[in-house]
This record gives structure tokens, sequence and C-alpha cells, in this order.
């Protein structure tokens, strides 16, 4: 009974109940990808003011746009739609005359009325209804923070290392596949997902990086798609062509 059940172990071969459970997991992370993907195009794809990601968004986002402010830039851009033109104008004239204090009152009011209900309340996000605060976006940017890559890249590490862990553990079940096209495969997302954190905290000093975190982005999405379309194929089309897989794929010496 043992040997039966090990010289089943591929996709092809699972029961109804954990190719649901499977299945399921690779449906939620799908829908997660896609969701991360129009986050990143309304954020940082609209650095540069236009949407659509693009290496001057990635530049600006790290390294920063030091000809203008962060208030400018995401006036400009991602938040071009929260305020309207006459506001966005005397926030973005009050940045560039270097955010005087002696002005603030007259801003003030409109920080109020634009800003202020995110802006004092999200945390991590600045505090609009408070000057130091205001004052420290209204200066030239100088790209993400020591603190915000530290905070961004534990947490990217984390998770995206975990999502990878189950979707290639799912995966590693295929059939079909030479064993070191697999390993292969299953490692592309790892190895880009370093080069795509990596590249942000290059890309803070040295621009011309930024080319590095489309191309690490870029590879571990691929590495997704093929291991998803791969996995959700053999789970249910393969049963129904009525052929059986009497293999363990968990067993190099198979």
């Amino acid at each position: 009974m043992g040997n039966k059940v090990m010289s089943q172990m591929n996709l092809p071969s699972l029961g109804i109940a954990v190719r649901t459970l499977f299945t399921g997991y690779l449906l939620v992370m799908a829908v997660g990808f896609i969701m991360s993907g129009l986050q990143i195009l309304f954020t940082h794809g609209m650095a540069d003011g236009k949407l659509g990601i693009s290496v001057d968004d990635i530049v600006y986002s790290y390294h920063g746009n030091r000809h203008s402010s962060k208030l400018e830039t995401k006036l400009n851009g991602s938040m071009k739609d929260k305020a309207s033109d006459k506001d966005r104008t005397i926030l973005i004239k009050w940045a560039r005359q270097g955010a005087p204090q002696e002005h603030w009152k007259k801003v003030e009011p409109v920080f109020q009325a634009n800003c202020i209900q995110c802006h004092s309340a999200i945390p991590g996000l600045p505090n609009f209804s408070d000057y130091e605060e205001t004052a420290k976006v209204a200066k030239p940017d100088m790209g993400a923070s020591v603190d915000s890559l530290t905070r961004v890249s534990h947490i990217h590490l984390f998770g995206i290392a975990f999502i990878f862990m189950f979707v290639g553990y799912i995966f590693s079940l295929a059939v079909g596949f030479n064993e070191k096209l697999k390993a292969l495969i299953i490692a592309i997302p790892f190895t880009f997902l370093i080069i795509d954190i990596s590249s942000w905290w290059i890309t803070s000093v040295f621009p011309g990086f930024a080319w590095f975190t489309i191309i690490g982005g870029f590879g571990y999405m691929m590495a997704f798609v093929i291991m998803w379309v791969t996995s959700m194929y053999q789970m249910w089309i393969l049963p129904l062509k009525g052929k059986e897989y009497h293999i363990n794929e968990w067993n190099d010496k198979r």
C-alpha cells in the first residue's frame, strides 16, 4: 500500500481533495499577484506622472527626483486626481519656495481639504496636519530612505519567499520535466527576488541599476506563470485524458 501511494506522488494522480486544496491556493495567489501588479501600476507606475511602469518610475521611487520634491512628484503623479489644479499649484509653489513656515497658515487649509483624511490617519504616511512632517516631504526628493528600504525589503523577502515555497512545492510534483530543468524553474523566482530587492538598494545610489528592478520582477513573475499553468493543467486536464502516471516525482532515482 505504501509503495503504491509513493508511486503516485505526482500532480495528475492526486486525489480530488488535495487537488482542490492546491487549486484554491494557486487561484488566490494568482489574484494576489494581479492586485499587486495594479498596486504597483497606480503607485510606482505614476512616479513620473505617466501611467505605466518605466525606468524613470523606478529611478524616482528609489533614487528620487532630486530636482523636485516628493510632494510635487506625487501631486503630478499618483495623487494628481486628489486635488484641483488650483490647490495643486498652491502646494507645489509652496514646496518650490522651500516650504517656508511663515506660509504654513496659508497652505494648511489646502492640505486639510485634500490630503488630511489619509495623511493623518493611515500609519506610515506623513502627517500633513504637522508642519515638520509636511516640510520633509516638500524638500528635494532624495529617494527611498534606509528605514523604508529595510522595512519594505524584509516584508517582500519573507512574504514572496513563502509564496514561492508553496508554489514550488506544488510544481515539484509535475510530470514530464527533466529533473534538472524542474529544479531550475523552481530556483528562478528566488534568484530573481534577490536581484529585485538588491536593485532597490543599489538604485537608491546608482540610478542606472533601475533596469535590474524590472528584470527581477519580470523574472519571478514568468516563473510563477510557468509553474501555475503547468500545475493547473496537470491537476485537472491530464486526469480527464485517462492516462495513469505511476511515478514518484520526489524520487531522484526513479
